[in-house]
């Protein structure tokens, strides 16, 4: 079985690296003379449902989605458990169109980072953490004043399996200043998609949408507390996926990606 599954693996990337370098070459051509909404699921959507059905027949990653009720009509601002590349294909998929914050040295990866540059990421300098907040806080009200969804991983990088990580505030903060929601996700995509390592182990991935949560006033106090009970939802549902221990703490000082 390791041996079966370390070809399917390998098979995957192989095939994954071929359907980017096609998909971004031909994003790269036609892309500049759509408009954007149809740019990002010719681009973006498009490649990222390829790379999860890649991933459900190669690799044997299957995923069951729960809380669909819960997605607002109107884009918001997405607070979502980080543990693995699988999670940025399917929610770049789910929502669209979709801003989401990523290490400015992504937009530099030959063909996808490249056709990324099309898709209004907000590129964070993340050695610069008082440069990005500010990044995230003027071009996230724009995304979202545009209509975009604007994805957030919170904890700041993946976290492996069985961990969580701190919440930054930024994202709340973001969501409170637009007068707009948070949306609250969780999964355990890490089970299946370790942190670290390329092999795949197949399963089904888990993910839970939350209900929206909006800030109880305005201002830092509210941000705080907005910031805390996303924080406290995904934390309970990480419980109730198996995927924390139910005595778990937010973890300091991970080590990014």
């Amino acid at each position: 079985m390791p041996i079966l599954q370390s070809v399917r693996s390998l098979t995957f990337y192989l095939l994954l690296a071929l359907m980017t370098v096609v998909w971004s070459s031909f994003g790269l051509i036609v892309g500049l003379l759509l408009p954007f909404p149809l740019r990002y699921r010719l681009i973006n959507q498009a490649w990222a449902w390829q790379a999860i059905w890649l991933a459900r027949w190669v690799a044997g990653v299957r995923y069951e989605l729960s809380g669909r009720e819960n997605i607002p009509a109107r884009p918001c601002v997405i607070l979502a458990k980080h543990q693995s590349t699988w999670e940025t294909f399917y929610f770049s998929a789910l929502f669209a169109p979709l801003s989401q914050v990523i290490k400015r040295e992504l937009l530099r990866v030959p063909f996808w980072g490249w056709s990324m540059k099309l898709l209004k990421p907000i590129a964070i300098d993340r050695g610069n953490p008082k440069a990005a907040l500010k990044q995230l806080a003027s071009q996230g009200h724009e995304r979202l004043t545009a209509g975009l969804w604007v994805l957030i991983f919170p904890e700041g990088t993946r976290v492996p399996y069985g961990q969580i990580g701190k919440f930054s505030r930024g994202g709340a903060a973001l969501a409170v200043n637009a007068g707009l929601p948070v949306l609250p996700i969780a999964h355990n995509a890490g089970k299946c998609w370790p942190r670290d390592g390329w092999l795949k182990h197949p399963g089904t991935i888990r993910i839970v949408v939350g209900p929206p949560m909006y800030a109880e006033g305005s201002g830092p106090r509210a941000i705080a507390e907005l910031n805390e009970r996303a924080f406290a939802w995904v934390r309970q549902a990480q419980i109730d996926l198996g995927a924390l221990p139910a005595d778990a703490q937010a973890a300091t000082g991970l080590p990014e990606d």
